[in-house]
């Protein structure tokens, strides 16, 4: 098995949890995003495009290994969905924390269409499209709220 698909789905160990991995894979995600946060928004986009690609072969590898489709300790979808809730969001340690409950929320919820994404497309992209498409529902209440909300 190649090792750096491993780690990648994995969430660089995360997925390995023994309870909510999903979580701790969002978990995971905190610091790239602090690392990325004052990016250009070109270079940020940039990035997320490219874990994206890397992501959808990443865990289709490890998944074909596994012979399990979305194995739930596969959790570089999750790092790649927060990094989507969080592209548009102010700074703060306060947004970081609203960003990672509303994806949470939009990837345990899975409101149409993502629910409907998670049931019918499969392979790498299919583990990684459902909780891309969570990122963006969490990005575009980011979007709405932030005028309304003061730090």
């Amino acid at each position: 098995m190649n090792f750096v698909a491993k780690w990648l789905a994995l969430g660089f160990g995360s997925g390995l949890a023994p309870v909510a991995p999903g979580t701790f894979g969002t978990l995971a995600a905190i610091p790239i995003f602090v690392l990325m946060q004052n990016l250009p928004t070109s270079t940020y986009i940039g990035l997320v495009l490219i874990f994206s690609i890397v992501g959808i072969w990443a865990c289709h590898v490890y998944s074909r290994a596994l012979g399990v489709h979305d194995h739930g300790s596969i959790v570089w979808d999750e790092v790649v969905g927060y990094l989507i809730t969080m592209m548009f969001a102010p700074q703060g340690w306060q947004w970081i924390v609203i960003g990672f409950f509303l994806f949470r929320l939009f990837d345990i919820w899975k409101p149409w269409p993502i629910r409907l994404l998670d049931r019918h497309v499969h392979g790498g992209f299919g583990i990684m499209v459902d909780d891309m498409l969570a990122g963006v529902f969490g990005m575009v209440v980011i979007i709405l709220i932030k005028p309304y909300v003061e730090f």
